[in-house]
């Protein structure tokens, strides 16, 4: 027979009477991991070309006005035009208010619309659009709506 001391429940007695030690030695052990193993691995990974696009399409943080972006406009105001409401009808502007590149060849377009519904109200609306061209470098597809992409729309959640 084993000595008492090597008893299973001197075991549980112990963890029940040293509970709050085995929990701040287990919190400062993982801790430890996480900043000598895990932290350094990400940094690695971060830095590294994993997630390098390399993309003629350079990110701005002004608004800007190409060729690209009035097509990237013109593809968005098609869009709207196709969700929206028949008895709705859509003035849209001929520039927008601004035009973001995302790089990589993804545009925010901001603009206003006016709108009329069967009641001959009038509303002007604030919209954003994201939008994407999926061919990136080549551009021998711009025109064609197939070839982008729409990543998100806001502000026309009252005409749906």
């Amino acid at each position: 027979m084993l000595p008492n001391e090597f008893q299973p429940y001197n075991t549980l007695f112990f963890m029940k009477k040293y509970k709050f030690i085995l929990f701040v030695l287990a919190l400062s052990a993982l801790l430890y991991s996480q900043i000598k193993v895990v932290l350094p691995f990400m940094v690695k990974v971060a830095a590294s070309d994993l997630f390098l696009v390399q993309s003629n399409d350079q990110a701005s943080q002004k608004s800007i006005s190409t060729s690209l972006t009035d097509v990237a406009f013109k593809h968005c105001n098609d869009y709207i035009k196709s969700e929206v409401d028949s008895k709705i009808t859509i003035t849209f502007p001929e520039k927008p208010l601004n035009v973001w590149s995302l790089g990589n060849y993804q545009y925010l377009i901001s603009a206003d619309i006016t709108t009329t519904d069967d009641k001959s109200v009038t509303n002007n609306i604030k919209y954003a659009c994201r939008i994407t061209y999926d061919d990136g470098d080549d551009q021998e597809g711009v025109l064609d709506f197939n070839n982008w992409s729409i990543n998100g729309l806001t502000g026309l959640e009252s005409l749906k």
